[in-house]
């Protein structure tokens, strides 16, 4: 009910798992083996969803497997391909989305969401590892940790049963994990940019088409495209809203960078820089809106690039967006934002700052 906007309440869970015992108890569905059964549309499905899945099963273990397909990034950016695509019919109205695209209230009631202290959070979390650390046996700990350490190594043993073990022993999931970093080091995902998916499914869109006349206009302007950062800062490893607004604006017209996941807001301020973009977009997904923004805006200000304007999208609840306009965003996108939107009132804004 409220995962859109922020992290679930216990009402919201309750609500969620009641929803299956209805289900379950009222509806008799579990005392049929298949209650679908007969139903020419749902096995047309099945058979489709089926013959889709080889295509792609196929096409990994053409390149060796999964292991060698992740490496070159091809499972992540089929994802992300299809959630562009799937964006894409979302914005210009061809799928329906009851209460985003289609049969919005006017006005939409606030509900309560979950308010999380990130700083409180972070106390507690390094408190209970002090006390973890302090009442364990180091020695069990260390020898377990080697173990894991060796098995990376030469390859001799098992990786899980160590790390069970080392758990065993109060080891941490950080200390286990980087008992394999030593030997593997630490896996980068490939960062691909899409092009094309988003155009061609809003074709003929007339906000489509205003948001490119747009980056046309700044572009002869400025002198070059406008320029915009992706960033994913924190613990928050979900990214494909991020990749598929990358995509959309690059589809745009604007020139588009990717950070990679889990930055520090100081590493984010410090490549958007570099890059010397117009726009720095943060995505948050994980309620670590309120710490992370105003960090990564006092960062620019230090790099001595206070111009670089910080726009906000995800996830974030009705009431926190004056917090974040204080802090000095210049914009923030919520769930059911169109992507054409968003890169409109983005350009409006490099507009008026250069004129």
């Amino acid at each position: 009910m409220d995962e859109a906007i922020a992290l679930p309440t216990d009402f919201s869970a309750r609500i969620a798992r009641n929803t299956q015992i209805y289900i379950q108890e009222e509806t008799n569905v579990c005392r049929v083996v298949d209650p679908w059964a007969g139903s020419y549309y749902v096995e047309s499905l099945t058979n489709e969803i089926a013959h889709r899945a080889w295509d792609h099963i196929q096409e990994v273990e053409a390149m060796g497997g999964m292991a060698k397909a992740i490496e070159t990034g091809l499972p992540k950016m089929r994802i992300e391909e299809a959630a562009a695509r799937k964006q894409a019919k979302i914005d210009s109205g061809r799928e329906t989305i009851v209460g985003i695209n289609k049969y919005r209230l006017d006005h939409e009631d606030p509900i309560e969401t979950l308010e999380v202290d990130n700083t409180a959070v972070r106390e507690s979390q390094i408190k209970r590892l002090k006390e973890l650390r302090a009442n364990r046996n180091e020695a069990d700990v260390q020898r377990c940790l080697d173990a894991i350490t060796k098995c990376a190594e030469t390859g001799e043993g098992n990786l899980l049963a160590l790390a069970i073990e080392a758990a065993k022993c109060r080891a941490s999931l950080g200390e286990i994990s980087m008992a394999c970093e030593k030997v593997a080091g630490r896996y980068k995902a490939v960062i691909r940019s899409i092009s094309g998916v988003y155009s061609m499914e809003t074709k003929n869109d007339a906000r489509f088409e205003e948001a490119c006349r747009k980056a046309d206009e700044f572009a002869k302007l400025e002198g070059r495209r406008p320029r915009i950062m992706i960033a994913k800062m924190g613990q928050d490893g979900h990214d494909r809203g991020a990749k598929v607004v990358a995509t959309g604006y690059a589809d745009i017209g604007f020139d588009v960078d990717m950070g990679p996941l889990f930055q520090t807001p100081a590493e984010a301020a410090k490549q958007a820089v570099e890059n010397d973009v117009h726009i720095l977009g943060v995505s948050s997904l994980a309620a670590g809106h309120k710490t992370l923004v105003p960090q990564v805006i006092a960062e620019l200000e230090k790099l001595g690039r206070p111009d670089i304007m910080v726009t906000v999208g995800g996830v974030i609840p009705a009431q926190d967006y004056q917090f974040l306009y204080d802090a000095g965003a210049v914009a923030i996108f919520g769930p059911g934002t169109v992507i054409s939107d968003s890169a409109i009132k983005m350009l409006d804004l490099l507009l008026a700052a250069r004129k």
